[in-house]
């Protein structure tokens, strides 16, 4: 509950049982909850620990007065804000109504109590205090607000930072290549200039498609082109397409497929490149000779796929983020491993495509990670 969502309190303080009761009569109203105090020590008891719109105070009470209670109100910072009217059955003289004044009184009502009069006086500080509440979220809401875009466009700053490193790498590869063509050209050295040439503009090339492909589903310029699909045979094709990041880090993957055909509508590119982003992930992720899984189950009329690795894992702190294109970037502008970080943004946005979901099951550091995603069978096309 948000402070403007909370009731409005005010405090009777009477030390008559049947004045209270006819005061809370005269003032309830929806939103509005009472506190009544018999004393003005009971009185500053409620005082610390709520905050109250408006203070009735009886002038005549046996012990402490209305009056000493209202001069230790306005002593105190945590009361001293709160609206006093004092109730009087005795005389109006002005020696009296100066004390009150000083005291810190807003007003003087003579009993008897005319409700009207008394009732529109205190809706005008029940009303002030709920508009003051409904200012103080508001104020609260746009600072969260502010703090986030500044967030949020930090870290975009530092993606571009390093999506300008990332480019500018290949592409400097590419010049670097082509020169040295011009000088060895007839020589044994072209055969792996060119490899090495290819090797950066693969890799430029897929930087460019992922960021096409967010840019693209964000502005609802992808459509899936759906057909039937044996999820078996694209998990198989996809895990070919990453194969050489698999063997590269000498890791062991393990399949544990069903052996009927678990069949869906969906697009086969895209449901490739959801698989094979997670596995490429796992690969990357997980040090040299490490394990990989990947599992294919059917459970109420969906398709539940899970991708486990043991490799490095993912700290507490950073799993609520790791599906947000900025993620990975660090705060000094590095990447965590190569690459952009925008893998498993782009996997996001495609698995949600085909009305599925995907989630971190389980991440620990040093305890590798399990990504399921839940594709379901009956799929409708949009």
């Amino acid at each position: 509950m948000t402070a403007a969502d909370e009731p409005i309190k005010f405090l009777l303080v009477d030390d008559l049982e049947e004045n209270l009761i006819a005061l809370e009569a005269l003032l309830q109203r929806d939103g509005l909850v009472c506190h009544s105090a018999r004393s003005g020590e009971e009185a500053l008891e409620l005082l610390l620990v709520h905050d109250y719109a408006l203070a009735l105070l009886d002038v005549q009470m046996p012990g402490m007065d209305g009056f000493e209670l209202a001069e230790l109100m306005r002593g105190s910072a945590r009361s001293s804000h709160v609206p006093i009217i004092f109730v009087t059955a005795g005389t109006g003289d002005t020696a009296r109504r100066f004390r009150g004044y000083e005291a810190g009184a807003v007003d003087f009502i003579q009993k008897p109590i005319e409700a009207d009069i008394l009732r529109s006086k205190a809706n005008v500080f029940f009303d002030l205090h709920q508009q003051r509440q409904q200012i103080a979220a508001q104020r609260d809401s746009l600072a969260e607000m502010s703090a986030q875009l500044q967030a949020a466009d930090a870290q975009k700053n530092r993606f571009l930072a390093v999506l300008a490193h990332e480019l500018r790498n290949p592409i400097m590869a590419l010049v670097a290549g082509l020169r040295l063509l011009e000088r060895r050209e007839g020589t044994d050295a072209v055969v792996e200039i060119r490899s090495a040439m290819n090797r950066s503009l693969s890799h430029m090339t897929r930087l460019v498609e992922d960021l096409l492909d967010i840019s693209r589903i964000e502005q609802g310029k992808i459509s899936l082109r759906l057909d039937d699909l044996v999820l078996q045979d694209v998990i198989g094709f996809a895990i070919e397409t990453v194969q050489p990041s698999i063997e590269a880090g000498g890791h062991s993957l393990h399949l544990d497929m069903p052996a009927s055909p678990v069949q869906m509508k969906g697009d086969d590119a895209r449901v490739t490149q959801i698989i094979g982003n997670l596995v490429s992930n796992a690969a990357r992720y997980t040090p040299d000779g490490g394990t990989i899984q990947v599992t294919l189950r059917v459970e109420q009329g969906a398709a539940l796929i899970e991708v486990i690795d043991n490799g490095h894992g993912i700290a507490p702190e950073q799993q609520g983020r790791i599906f947000d294109i900025f993620a990975q970037v660090a705060a000094d502008g590095r990447m965590n491993r190569d690459g952009l970080g925008i893998g498993l943004a782009l996997v996001k946005q495609l698995v949600e495509l085909h009305r599925g979901r995907i989630t971190l099951k389980h991440s620990a550091p040093g305890q590798g990670s399990t990504f399921e995603i839940c594709l379901p069978l009956a799929h409708t096309s949009h």
